[in-house]
């Protein structure tokens, strides 16, 4: 049964989408080898490279935490990281897995902007129905048949044909209940001249591109001319939707949506130039393919790769328009602080072309991809005479401003180093041409800097272990008794983990007293300790400082189910005196190392 949610928030709608699906369901479309481990699933953490599963996810308590980057909390957020998205643009990924239909007519979600998408996921299934059922599509499906796409390419990427119709697809967007004004915003139709109110359809008789954002939902379209038009069409070979509130060119990667869990798990990505090379890429296996859509590539776009991985191989035509785009992406990607190589094909083929006459052939081409610095140095160097004096102020005047761009001192001076062979002139030459030459770096504003995870901090081995002892606490709460009399706040480490143990303790007393407490999950209220846990730390619920304790809490169950789910109480009290004695030995070092530094200073003052 499909779940409406006018009358609920956002809250209510992300509490109604986890009781609906399990965790483990979820992850494992992320992570197929998320395998059963004792009472909980783990696996290779997908954020971080390791040869030892640190990723665990709990079923019970419907959580998950990675050991290795530190990351952690339900499945909502797993989507979050995974995705690279905000917790509203989650709950959408999840909302149809769940059957939670986020009602157009919920005034949260009754923005323009979805109703434009509605009208986008109309369009392409009336398209996709057309080209494969249409008799006037014949000759559109025996062009795509000749181009290699098999049927379920076809069915994958939505591929279509817009009927030769003035009008058709207007009618049935009108009889769903959308304006003349939202068909024309969402850039389906076109206003006829020398009129305000009069619309007839954008795309007639042609093939049918839908263009996704990196979610997977449709938000324009490349429209190719039907074959047997392609010498009368006066429109030209090509036309795209126009710039939307839903479509913004700059901000598209055509193919993410497919290739963004390749990209994270090859840890690169291929970018090309045209659609139709993506398209051939993923029927073929090479799934870590995406395109920019016929426009020079993005700061924004590159941002959307750097979600997946800071590892990018470009591969553009060889013409001149192909290599300008190629330099022009380069540059953007160096501004970006990416790993940048480039592939090249032999013979100057397209990708399309090469890889259905030679998948191995690719392979091997995107396996040897060059380092972009060595891609420029053959460019240049195949072009000018390195033995002559104008040769050489030539090549140094290209690859210089390109070295400028590196952030990383060692990279320029292992470049400049090559280049002074290559042209035999002195380095520190070089270097003294560079400082003049140097490109200025353009300021970016604060706002334009995308919000970046904090830099996780290592701890430390007594904030570990004070954690071990807590997930201890947590699992056996009997012992708490015997941890409470022994252990004080002082002797946990960590500021995270003092605030955390001092409330563990008040929730503990709490519930002592209270035969009420509720379900016991370790012996205790863990969704009660997990509602009530922020309570005495004077923060806000939803705060930075909340959310912490929250996802600690976490971290402390998984921790407690993967390390001694098979402890009984006495051996999980030798851990917890083991753990203890550490602790406190560590406590007073750390101790008396600041009172011998108090000393000395009152020595050297004469107190």
């Amino acid at each position: 049964m499909l779940f409406a949610v006018c009358n609920l928030n956002i809250m209510q709608i992300s509490d109604e989408i986890k009781t609906r699906l399990d965790i483990v369901d979820v992850v494992r479309e992320y992570v197929p080898s998320l395998k059963p481990v004792g009472v909980n699933f783990t696996a290779l953490s997908p954020f971080k490279r390791e040869k030892t599963p640190s990723f665990v996810v709990s079923p019970e308590k419907q959580i998950w935490h990675c050991f290795s980057s530190g990351k952690g909390g339900d499945l909502i957020s797993f989507v979050m990281e995974m995705e690279g998205v905000s917790f509203v643009e989650a709950l959408r990924i999840l909302a149809p897995k769940a059957g939670v239909v986020l009602r157009k007519e919920n005034k949260e979600y009754a923005s323009k902007r979805n109703r434009l998408l509605d009208i986008m996921d109309i369009c392409v299934n009336y398209y996709h129905r057309a080209l494969l059922e249409s008799p006037q599509a014949q000759g559109v499906r025996d062009y795509l048949k000749k181009r290699d796409l098999d049927e379920n390419t076809l069915v994958e990427w939505q591929i279509g044909y817009s009927p030769e119709s003035w009008d058709d697809i207007i009618n049935i967007l009108k009889k769903r209940g959308f304006s003349d004004n939202e068909i024309f915003a969402a850039g389906i139709s076109v206003k006829k001249e020398n009129s305000s109110s009069r619309f007839y359809n954008r795309f007639r008789g042609r093939v049918m591109f839908p263009i996704n954002d990196f979610s997977g939902n449709p938000v324009a379209f490349t429209a190719r001319v039907s074959p047997e038009k392609e010498k009368t069409e006066v429109m030209g070979k090509y036309i795209n939707s126009p710039q939307t509130m839903i479509y913004d060119k700059s901000k598209i990667l055509f193919g993410l949506d497919k290739a963004k869990q390749a990209i994270r798990e090859e840890k690169l990505a291929i970018v090309v130039e045209g659609q139709m090379d993506v398209i051939t890429a993923h029927q073929n296996g090479f799934k870590n393919v995406v395109a920019s859509s016929g426009t020079a590539l993005t700061a924004d776009q590159l941002k959307l790769i750097k979600r997946y991985t800071a590892n990018v191989a470009f591969c553009f035509d060889m013409d001149e328009a192909g290599q300008l785009a190629a330099d022009r992406a380069i540059k953007e990607a160096m501004a970006e602080e990416m790993n940048i190589k480039v592939i090249t094909i032999p013979d100057g083929k397209d990708p399309d072309e090469y890889i259905k006459k030679d998948p191995e052939g690719w392979q091997k081409c995107a396996k040897e991809a060059r380092h972009v610095m060595e891609y420029y140095f053959e460019k240049i160097f195949s072009r000018i005479n390195a033995e002559v004096i104008e040769g050489k102020r030539e090549a140094a005047a290209k690859i210089l401003p390109i070295i400028a761009r590196f952030n990383n001192g060692i990279e320029r001076d292992f470049w400049i180093k090559q280049l002074s062979e290559k042209i035999d002139i002195p380095e520190q030459t070089l270097r003294d041409t560079l400082v003049k030459s140097k490109e200025p770096k353009k300021h970016i504003a604060k706002e334009d800097v995308p919000q970046m995870a904090e830099e996780k901090k290592e701890e430390s081995r007594e904030e570990k272990l004070s954690q071990v002892l807590m997930s201890l606490a947590l699992k056996f709460p009997d012992l708490l008794n015997y941890i409470m009399d022994n252990i004080t706040i002082d002797h946990i480490f960590g500021s995270i983990n003092k605030i955390f143990y001092k409330n563990l303790i008040i929730y503990y007393n709490n519930i002592i007293n209270n035969s009420s407490a509720g379900e016991t999950i370790y012996g205790m209220g863990y969704k009660d300790l997990k509602e009530n846990i922020t309570r005495q730390t004077g923060v806000s619920i939803g705060s930075p400082e909340a959310d912490k304790l929250i996802q600690l809490l976490d971290k402390l169950a998984i921790i407690g189910e993967r390390d001694f789910f098979e402890y009984d109480m006495a051996q999980a009290k030798n851990e917890a005196i083991r753990v203890e004695i550490f602790l406190k030995e560590s406590y007073y070092s750390f101790r008396k190392k600041e009172l011998l530094k108090l000393i000395s200073q009152s020595e050297r003052e004469g107190d």
